[in-house]
């Protein structure tokens, strides 16, 4: 009955028969919840490690990714430059025939003017 009385002024004694503020009930709760936030924090920092790994992985690829693309664009310009080289060799080496050409004309002309 005294329990009773004590309850309903809102106090309580815990299972050491201290005197409480809280109901036990209240306060079991409330250290359970305690454990969970402090298991969440946990699981929320090991969350942040792997991302932050994740992170710092997909930041390396990207690195490599873009040195791999500005080789290619190297490369491909290179095959482009030695193309047009191939193009005006292959102009020059046809005007040294056509005007060898005309020399071996000339000459063929003079020969037979002889």
């Amino acid at each position: 009955m005294a329990k009773d009385i004590l309850g309903e002024a809102g106090l309580h004694f815990d299972e050491l028969n201290k005197l409480r503020v809280l109901d036990p009930e209240v306060t079991q709760q409330t250290i359970e919840l305690k454990e969970e936030c402090k298991d969440f924090v946990d699981k929320i920092g090991q969350f942040q490690k792997i991302v932050g790994g994740l992170i710092e992985l997909i930041d390396q690829l990207a690195k490599e990714a873009e040195n791999e693309k500005m080789k290619a664009i190297g490369a491909r310009n290179l095959l482009k430059s030695i193309a047009k080289q191939r193009e005006a060799q292959q102009q020059q080496l046809q005007a040294l025939i056509a005007e060898k050409k005309m020399q071996l004309e000339r000459n063929e002309l003079k020969i037979s003017l002889l």
